[in-house]
């Protein structure tokens, strides 16, 4: 029972810590995904995507507290208690989102990986036999260092998470795992190699043949004789592989300007997912971002989901030299985590991204 109780010990810790951190680099992504789960369409508790965020810094800090603890052996009872109700918890949660597929990505390793909604909850009910066995087996952990050090240790993690999340918060997130990276070429990400895998659907067609009614199943042929086809439904047997980019535009009033744009060699854009939400210190920079940008050469642009009304409003109240495109609002948070934020491209490779707070640190 020891042995096994150390074996949990470890990998419940290291998981804790591990998918903690993940999503600690980029709580504010979390949040989004808190979002989407408070939303009408899921818990249906809209009264709590307010303090999303909140809730975010707290949780994703407390898991990887959690996993510091399990690991030295600090306040073993707390620990496993904490663990328990946690992951049943989030077990409920991941079954909920998978049986009634209200969401597609369950969030637990933020973009580092990305699971399907079973896949999260087979995943928790894993971790919930080791949790158990942690619970009953809790006076097999011992603790690793003095009670000092152990109070020391726990001290010094809270405090790094913590300023970690403070740092994200206020620049962007230290490590970058989505499809906008710098480095990244937008065009690339926008479509699929040709060895990707094609989705295998199930055709189910329904028809008649000599007055009588019969069904085939196929990949997409069809009955070779009938009288009259009645309907078919088709069913996805396996998924196939999508690009990384899908929603991803820049459009006018009356086109599409996505590829006229991305072949831009200097192009720098402004991305506010929300004018009315935006920082007001953050638009009052801009001002002087755009200037130097364009004497340097660059065509700049904007992103927004804002309505034109707004557009027109924050051009004219900020005195800003350039316009502002439409984009869906969930892309624009993917591409950086400020509202605004900026990212320079060079025939769509993102060479450049920065959060408001380091407008003045981009290189032009």
């Amino acid at each position: 029972m020891k042995a096994i109780v150390n074996i949990c010990r470890v990998l419940v810790g290291a998981l804790f810590i591990f998918s903690g951190f993940i999503k600690l680099n980029d709580p504010l992504g979390f949040s989004y995904k808190l979002q989407e789960y408070f939303s009408y369409d899921v818990l249906d508790i809209p009264s709590l995507m307010p303090y999303a965020l909140g809730i975010s810094v707290f949780v994703v800090i407390f898991e990887v507290i959690l996993g510091v603890f399990l690991l030295i052996g600090y306040k073993p009872k707390f620990t496993v208690w904490s663990l328990l109700l946690m992951i049943v918890f989030f077990t409920f949660l991941t079954f909920y989102a998978a049986y009634f597929e209200k969401v597609k990505d369950c969030g637990c390793f933020g973009d580092f990986l990305k699971l399907s909604p079973w896949q999260s909850f087979w995943k928790d009910v894993i971790l919930l036999v080791m949790i158990l066995v942690l619970f009953f087996g809790h006076r097999h952990i011992k603790p690793l260092l003095t009670k000092f050090g152990l109070t020391v240790t726990a001290l010094l993690s809270f405090v790094a998470c913590l300023w970690f999340a403070y740092h994200v918060l206020l620049h962007l997130p230290t490590f970058d795992f989505r499809a906008y990276k710098i480095g990244d070429n937008l065009q690339e990400n926008m479509t699929l190699p040709p060895d990707a895998q094609k989705a295998v659907t199930d055709y189910v067609w329904t028809y008649t043949l000599n007055g009588e009614e019969k069904t085939l199943t196929d990949r997409g042929r069809g009955p070779k004789e009938y009288d009259k086809i009645i309907g078919v439904e088709t069913e996805i047997v396996e998924e196939g592989d999508v690009p990384k980019i899908q929603d991803f535009s820049i459009e006018s009033q009356d086109e599409d300007l996505t590829d006229q744009f991305l072949a831009e060699d200097k192009l720098l854009i402004i991305v506010a997912y929300s004018l009315e939400k935006a920082e007001v210190e953050g638009m009052q920079k801009l001002k002087n971002l755009v200037n130097r940008a364009q004497k340097n050469g660059y065509r700049v642009i904007g992103l927004t989901a804002s309505g034109e009304v707004k557009k027109k409003e924050v051009k004219d109240t900020y005195q800003l030299d350039f316009d502002f495109y439409l984009c869906d609002e969930k892309v624009l948070k993917t591409i950086v985590r400020a509202n605004p934020g900026a990212i320079v491209l060079q025939k769509g490779t993102v060479t450049q991204k920065a959060h408001w707070n380091d407008l003045e640190d981009l290189q032009f």
